[in-house]
This record gives C-alpha cells, structure tokens and sequence, in this order.
C-alpha cells in the first residue's frame, strides 16, 4: 500500500468553496425534490392567494403605478421569499454543521479552511438563491405577472437581497451553542413583521411615522425597491444605487462577522 505524505498546505481559496459546494450539490440532486416546495412554490402561493384573490378587489391606480395589484406585488414577493430562504437555511442548517452533523469540523480536518467552509455556503447560497428566484419568476410569468424583460434582473435582485440576510444570520448561527431557540423568535418577530410592513403589500408611506424609520434598516425594504425599480420602474437610478449599496453593506458587515466567527468556532 502507497502512503501519500501530507502536504501540509490548504487548498486554495476558491477551490476549498467549491468542493463544499460539490458537497451540497450532491445532496441536492438527491433530495432536490423535497425542497421545491420552499425553494419556489411557497411564493408563487402567496402570489395566487394576495395578487389573484386579495388582488381582485384592489383597482389599479396612483399607488400600483396603474398596474393591478398581482404585477404590483409579484416582485416585492420575490424578494421576500429570497429573504425568507436565505435566513432558512443560514440558521438550524448552519448550526448542524457546527453542533448536531458536525460536517464543518469533518471538513476542516482536511486541508479545507473555515473561510471555505463559509465561502461554499454562501456560493450554494447564491446558487440556490438564484434557482428558487428563476422558479417562481417562470410560474408568475403564467399569471400575467410580468410586464417586461426586468424580470431577469429583478431575478437578480431577490438574490442580492437574499445575501444581504444570509451572511449576518450566520454570523448569528455560528455563534449559537443552544439548541437555536432563538431563531424560532427570530423568524417570528423579526422575518414576518418585516415580510408584511417592508412595502411588500403596500407603501411604507402608509405606516406611522414613528415606525417608518423600523422599515428604512430592514434589508427587505432596499430589496423590494430594488426589485420594483427594474421590474415596473417609479424608482430613480440614483435611489435603487443607493438601495443597493445598503445591501451590499449588509452583505460586507454580515460577511466580516461571519468569517472570523467561523474561524473562532472551528480553530481549535
């Protein structure tokens, strides 16, 4: 039997993201079916129910740029699946890896490093991020929910605003030792609350002024208007960069503290 000597050096940075992405993938084509229900479906639901059943009672007008209520909202709702998605699977999935499965530690017994391991989650993130979007944008066509070719970059942009809450929710599950009780509250008073007042359903104009400032920090709200402002417009350039920008900032500050948070978990 040949022994390989140990080379003693991590792979490189991107290769190490990848294989753990090769890892998810092939979970993934093996239970891929399992998850089409969130991954797609669960939006294009909300869709049905709100913009054909709710909608029907909503005229167009001022508000929905003259749209009907179904391609006023069809966007706002993918960016609020991708939110929902992306503190999902960045909160019990990521604490598994690190407490119950414990596949990071399996994997940074290799040569692969915990940037890596946090870097392939957030490519298959993205990755999936990007398919659930692409899903639910191919049903919504069906539905006349679309009025033009922004729907691809409104793809892009519920994917942006996915990994605006993924990174900082990792932060968060890598520095979890309980059981993860505290996201059971998270998604209660925080991901629902800002799924309904973010101006997904209607204007945060029409909020209390006193609360009004509560939607201007939620990722989802620069997330929606980014979305509308490629799909249906009324939004200004400079206004969607800075919505963007703000998304992005999230994205680096979560990513920052994310990344030194694996590396404290998982160096012994």
């Amino acid at each position: 039997m040949t022994t390989v000597a140990a080379t003693g050096r991590v792979v490189g940075k991107w290769h190490g993201a990848w294989l753990r992405v090769e890892g998810y993938w092939t979970w993934y084509r093996r239970h891929w079916l399992s998850t089409l229900y969130s991954t797609g479906l669960q939006p294009v639901l909300f869709l049905a129910a709100m913009g054909l059943g709710f909608g029907s009672q909503v005229r167009p007008g001022a508000v929905t740029g003259g749209l009907s209520y179904l391609q006023y909202i069809a966007p706002a709702l993918l960016a609020a699946g991708s939110a929902q998605q992306a503190v999902g699977e960045s909160s019990y999935p990521v604490l598994s890896g690190f407490k119950w499965q414990k596949d990071y530690l399996a994997v940074t017994a290799t040569p692969v490093s915990p940037g890596q391991v946090f870097g392939g989650h957030l490519i298959w993130s993205a990755l999936r991020l990007t398919l659930a979007g692409a899903i639910y944008a191919f049903v919504a066509l069906f539905f006349g929910a679309w009025t033009g070719p922004g729907v691809l970059l409104v793809i892009l942009a519920g994917t942006v605003t996915g990994l605006a809450c993924t990174t900082p929710m990792a932060a968060l599950a890598a520095r979890t030792f309980d059981e993860g009780q505290r996201f059971g509250l998270i998604f209660r008073f925080v991901v629902m609350p800002m799924t309904l007042f973010s101006g997904t359903f209607f204007p945060i104009s029409q909020l209390p002024g006193a609360i009004r400032w509560l939607a201007w920090l939620s990722p989802l709200w620069h997330g929606t208007q980014l979305a509308r402002g490629v799909s249906i417009g009324g939004v200004g350039g400079w206004a969607m960069l800075g919505h963007f920008a703000v998304l992005a900032a999230m994205f680096a500050a979560g990513w920052a503290a994310a990344h030194r948070a694996f590396y404290r978990r998982l160096v012994v």
